[in-house]
């Protein structure tokens, strides 16, 4: 049960809306709040309560028979609300609790789509519409293009899927197909009618300038952060498998080489991973939000590659989670694209660019800069360190171990310092066992001797090993001993450990008074600290 104390403090926002409504209020604007309300999330319209702070309850005669009011309301809109009536000092106070609207469904009233800025009530904006439409799963790129015919499909596009989709499949019989027949057998074409599916992958550049002018990616190379007219620029808009590998081609035409020395051997390593590559163009082209205006692009930099696509993040996904769920926005696409081979399931391919840029010492795939309108995913192609991915190849040969994309990430946590997810946790004895990671002090973990000691850092791992705690205490008891009769202030013993705060370090002190092992004269910040008899 609402409280009204609690609704009387609560601010007039997205979620709540007081009203006068003294003698009356008219259906027709309750309809409009309510509407707006389920919209944002659910929340409550008060009657009888002014609408300005300090509230004060005036009382309300709207609605005597608030049974026939939420009917009306179920009728006219499909949801059901519920009521509440109380008594505040002998005036009445009506509290309709409104639902949030059902999940991918905007709710309307008199063909508006209702929603609330603070307090004031205006008509949804098309991109928060297209947002929640999203929420349902809808599948735009297996719906029929009303517009459309079996003549804007390109037969080179057709041909080359043909090709993929019989080296994956191994079944012959697919050279023999008609055309038209082999798209309807992976549902591009459904019924005579072709898919929005279709057009993106197979239709002529004539046909997507006339129906998804949006389909449309584009490349520039630029070979600094200037503004200004890229070096190069190249437009596809045509069916994907037509630019599928010209496209690889311009980005690996400017794919450098990176040298380094480890050992006797010297690594070579491309900058841009081909396959990190594929599969971030692929991603862009299954995920984007077709309905959107705004074309893919892609931006490559001497290091750094970086894909723009429309449309946010699908219902559900964030940068966070995007390892462990799924959620292709067009799914049909992502059929075809996994038919002939281009993706082995859906959701790899994230996980195959983590782990590519983990083992070649490269910064894990970012995504700064996404917001609810579009995706910005950044490849960076600079090598970090080229020592981690020496020594799980190492490891990885001696041991026979394969590595999940959760070991690439407890790696690369603990390589940068970074805390390890609750979720990652259960990787960590494994890791152990192989050598790969270390338990150091104060229940730390870093990466192993031998990683460090093919680095040449070895001071490095016996400084991120730490010290244990008797010999922490030792090296404190060495320099009041070496002080003798001058004694130590604890200023001057805190340097002795500076990786320990000043608390820490008094609590050693007393473990070794308790042993006898030193005294001191004096207390607070005074004090010095001597020799003891023990």
């Amino acid at each position: 049960m609402i409280e009204l104390n609690d609704l009387l403090n609560a601010p007039e926002d997205e979620n709540t809306e007081f009203k006068e409504a003294k003698s009356s209020f008219a259906f027709d604007e309750l309809l409009k709040h309510v509407c707006a309300i389920a919209n944002e999330g659910g929340g409550s319209v008060v009657l009888g309560v002014t609408d300005r702070r300090p509230r004060t309850v005036v009382g309300t005669k709207a609605f005597l028979q608030p049974e026939r009011t939420r009917a009306g309301i179920l009728e006219s809109l499909g949801i059901a609300v519920g009521f509440q009536i109380h008594e505040y000092e002998g005036k009445r106070v009506l509290v309709f609790s409104v639902p949030a609207r059902p999940l991918g469904k905007a709710l309307q009233y008199k063909g508006l789509y209702w929603g609330r800025s603070g307090d004031r009530l205006m008509p949804l904006d098309e991109r928060k519409l297209r947002l929640i439409f999203s929420e349902s799963g809808r599948d735009f790129s297996a719906e029929i293009c009303s517009e459309a015919t079996k003549q804007d499909l390109d037969p080179e596009a057709i041909e080359e899927f043909r090709r993929r989709w019989r080296a994956k499949s191994r079944n012959q019989t697919l050279s023999h197909r008609d055309p038209i027949q082999l798209l309807e057998d992976c549902e591009a074409v459904v019924d005579g009618g072709v898919t929005y599916a279709a057009l993106v992958l197979f239709g002529t550049r004539a046909a997507l300038g006339k129906l998804l002018g949006q389909a449309e990616l584009v490349f520039e190379y630029r070979s600094s952060e200037a503004s200004g007219a890229a070096q190069h620029r190249s437009e596809y808009r045509q069916g994907f498998f037509t630019w599928y590998e010209q496209l690889w081609s311009s980005i690996n035409a400017r794919n450098d080489i990176q040298h380094f020395r480890s050992g006797l051997f010297v690594m070579d390593v491309p900058t841009f991973d081909e396959q990190s590559v594929r599969e971030a163009i692929l991603n862009a082209v299954s995920h984007r939000d077709y309905q959107l205006g705004g074309s893919v692009f892609i931006r490559q930099y001497p290091r750094r590659v970086v894909v723009d696509s429309p449309g946010g993040f699908p219902h559900g996904i964030t940068s966070e989670n995007i390892l462990d769920r799924q959620v292709p926005r067009n799914r049909r696409i992502a059929d075809i694209f996994s038919k002939c081979g281009l993706v082995e399931r859906s959701g790899q391919g994230m996980n195959l660019m983590f782990e590519a840029s983990i083992r070649s010492g490269k910064q894990l795939p970012d995504f700064t800069g996404t917001d609810d309108t579009h995706v910005k995913l950044t490849l960076d192609g600079q090598i970090q360190d080229p020592e981690v991915l020496r020594m799980m190849e190492e490891i990885g040969e001696e041991t026979l171990a394969t590595f999940s994309t959760e070991d690439f990430l407890v790696v690369d946590r603990v390589y940068r310092e970074q805390p390890i997810r609750a979720e990652l946790r259960e990787r960590i004895p494994r890791l152990i066992d192989l050598g790969i990671v270390e338990k150091a002090a104060r229940g730390k973990y870093i990466l192993g001797r031998r990683y460090y000691r093919r680095a040449g850092r070895t001071a490095t791992y016996t400084r991120r090993q730490g010290l244990d705690r008797e010999t922490k205490k030792e090296l404190l008891l060495k320099h009041i001993r070496q002080n003798g009769e001058k004694g130590c202030k604890l200023k001057e013993l805190c340097e002795v450990l500076p990786a320990e705060n000043k608390s820490q370090v008094q609590l050693f002190l007393r473990e070794l008074r308790s042993r006898r092992k030193v005294h001191s004269i004096g207390t607070t910040k005074a004090a010095r600290w001597y020799p003891g008899t023990g």
